[in-house]
């Protein structure tokens, strides 16, 4: 194997699904650095293999039959808390993300997000850094708002909290206009109209408020 660039990341992919595990797989093996070790289809079978096998992160569907995908990571924490798991859901509702994160899993996905999106939540998850997928990120950040706890981000529209919570990802202004069907002067439009309603003075001091209400969980943008 050749030693220079990236280490090999193992994958262990857990979904009752096989449709979803091959779709998955073509993807993941289709990545230089990326190679999926095994497959499980229950929760079980995901305990028996990541002892055996000790993969770097595990990608594991949280509505499962049996041992469901929720268990399973309390059972796959406890037995390695290094465990590096991302929850992969066909739902962005609460309970599901903050119960899944606040037990210790490092990254949550929709099935409904982007390709790049699994590609680069297994290599951020690995490198240490958390990921939320954009659609995820939103979810949760309404859900805490909702609550009864009056935050700055409130009096946001949602198309405003999306631009935001690319903006604090540091995803470019040319990114976002294409993304959204915007124009970058919009997205620029959108970006003072944010630190005027948020009260900051730039792109980082709105990451930090961002990630202060736990909407950008550790992962801090370098970008700015």
């Amino acid at each position: 194997m050749m030693g220079h660039k990236i280490a090999m990341v193992t994958v262990l992919l857990v979904d009752d699904h096989a449709l979803v595990r091959t779709g998955i797989r073509y993807i993941l093996d289709g990545t230089e650095g990326i190679e999926v070790v095994a497959e499980a289809c229950d929760g079980d079978e995901a305990i028996l293999k990541a002892r055996e096998l000790n993969p770097d992160v595990i990608l594991m569907d949280v509505n499962m039959p049996g041992i469901g995908g929720l268990e399973c990571t309390r059972k796959l924490l406890q037995i390695n808390p290094d465990t590096r798991i991302i929850a992969l859901t066909v739902y962005v509702d609460e309970p599901y993300p903050s119960q899944l994160l606040d037990m210790g899993a490092r990254g949550y996905l929709t099935k409904g997000c982007a390709v790049e999106e699994v590609v680069n939540a297994v290599i951020k998850v690995h490198s240490g850094e958390r990921y939320l997928s954009e659609d995820v990120a939103r979810q949760l950040a309404l859900s805490r708002i909702s609550g009864n706890d009056r935050t700055p981000f409130n009096d946001l529209s949602q198309r405003e909290l999306q631009v935001m919570i690319m903006l604090t990802r540091g995803v470019k202004v040319q990114d976002i206009s294409d993304q959204l069907c915007i124009s970058p002067k919009t997205v620029t439009t959108y970006r003072y109209r944010l630190y005027d309603k948020l009260k900051v003075k730039n792109d980082v001091e709105m990451t930090h408020l961002a990630m202060r209400y736990g909407m950008l969980t550790d992962e801090v943008s370098s970008h700015h």
